[in-house]
């Protein structure tokens, strides 16, 4: 794994490994901000960008009068249908608590596969997000997103990284093309995780997954394509209602 370039993202990986491998347990008290800083030999002002980074990413709770705690993690996940309606209805696609963090965006060469869903021919762009969630101090989930490459013009904000605009990027999709989503599919199957996989959700390579994808479309082709893997020990379900079936069989 690449070595964080800032010192305070060096000290947050450190605090965030020792929470992820259970030498900080949920709920946990953190020494005084001076003593962690003399721990990590770092000053104060660096200590503490670095408690802020692992606040946003929801790894520890802080407040004046009784200092920094460990997180407690969450025991369930959004599916994908989940995040996809909860956009619909609330312009996020995070649960309650959640955060994210992308970690890359940009105009790319597809691999065959993504350029049949999209029916492009050789040589076409497509525009590539990924991004990983997460909760407390539980990692959950990892996310590679595709969208048509011309999506870029009119919404600039698919080739940022900003953690405000992120959540809200399908509303304003639907929003500056006029394009609506009306019909989707999710797909899912259990694996082992492999390394990329392992070290966005901190596991071990090989641990079991759940891995999907999803495609969300209209009638002029696919508007989003998704990828997404989920860490074991939490639980994904999603409710839904059966319409023009007859009450009597």
């Amino acid at each position: 794994m690449t070595q964080p370039e800032h010192p305070y993202m060096r000290v947050a990986e450190r605090i965030r490994q020792r929470i992820l491998d259970g030498v900080l347990r949920e709920g946990e008290k953190l020494v005084p901000q001076r003593e962690l800083a003399k721990q990590e030999g770092v000053s104060i002002a660096t200590l503490g960008r670095a408690l802020d980074q692992l606040q946003v990413e929801g790894y520890i709770t802080t407040t004046r009068r009784r200092g920094t705690f460990v997180a407690n993690a969450p025991a369930v996940a959004p599916s994908s249908y989940d995040r996809i309606a909860r956009v619909q209805r609330t312009g996020s696609i995070l649960a309650a608590g959640e955060t994210m963090i992308v970690t890359s965006a940009e105009l790319t060469r597809p691999p065959q596969y993504v350029a049949e869903i999209f029916d492009l021919s050789d040589g076409d762009q497509v525009l590539r997000r990924q991004w990983h969630t997460g909760k407390a101090q539980q990692r959950t989930g990892l996310f590679v997103t595709w969208y048509p490459a011309h999506f870029a013009a009119s919404v600039p904000e698919l080739l940022s990284m900003s953690r405000v605009t992120s959540p809200g990027l399908l509303l304003k999709i639907q929003h500056a093309t006029g394009r609506r989503v009306t019909h989707g599919r999710d797909d899912m199957h259990g694996r082992d995780a492999d390394a990329r996989e392992a070290n966005f959700l901190a596991l071990r390579v090989g641990s079991p997954i759940l891995a999907g994808a999803h495609r969300l479309w209209d009638d002029q082709g696919v508007i989003e394509y998704g990828e997404w893997c989920l860490p074991y020990r939490l639980t994904v379900g999603y409710e839904y209602t059966f319409e023009g079936v007859p009450s009597e069989i």
